[in-house]
């Protein structure tokens, strides 16, 4: 839930930066940009944090090295977050992010049916975490 915490926080601070006058964040959609980014960075800090053994149990079975996928996704939330800020790359880093999302999505399905727990706190049910993935790739791609 963190992370949807995270881009909600976000994308009303960033909003609120804009009524206050910083006009670079003046538009919905540069806001939405922000907050993207943040989630980003906060969801890969756990690729390489005290949480990364938990995403490793989350990998599907089939992988022969699971440590390998929880780095490299790790690297492409951060350079997913970078990429969404920058104009010209925004749009494309959104359907990347997007696609990650949906192939990482099985770890999620593995984790909720198998009650798995991230940093000690067991992770939400199947039907819970599919609305947040659809709300979180619904933002992703808002915000491209």
């Amino acid at each position: 839930m963190l992370p949807f915490y995270t881009l909600v926080a976000s994308f009303l601070l960033f909003k609120g930066l804009g009524q206050l006058g910083l006009s670079y964040f003046e538009g919905w959609q540069t806001s939405l940009q922000g907050a993207v980014a943040v989630m980003l960075l906060l969801t890969a800090s756990a690729h390489w944090g005290t949480r990364r053994p938990d995403l490793i149990r989350m990998v599907p079975p089939v992988f022969s090295r699971p440590d390998l996928i929880v780095t490299v996704t790790g690297f492409l939330e951060v350079a997913g977050a970078i990429c969404i800020l920058i104009p010209s790359l925004s749009k494309a880093a959104s359907i990347g992010l997007a696609l990650l999302l949906a192939l990482m999505f099985p770890a999620n399905v593995i984790a909720a049916r198998e009650r798995l727990t991230i940093g000690g706190r067991p992770v939400p049910k199947l039907l819970h975490r599919t609305a947040l993935q659809v709300i979180f790739v619904g933002a992703i791609l808002l915000a491209g």
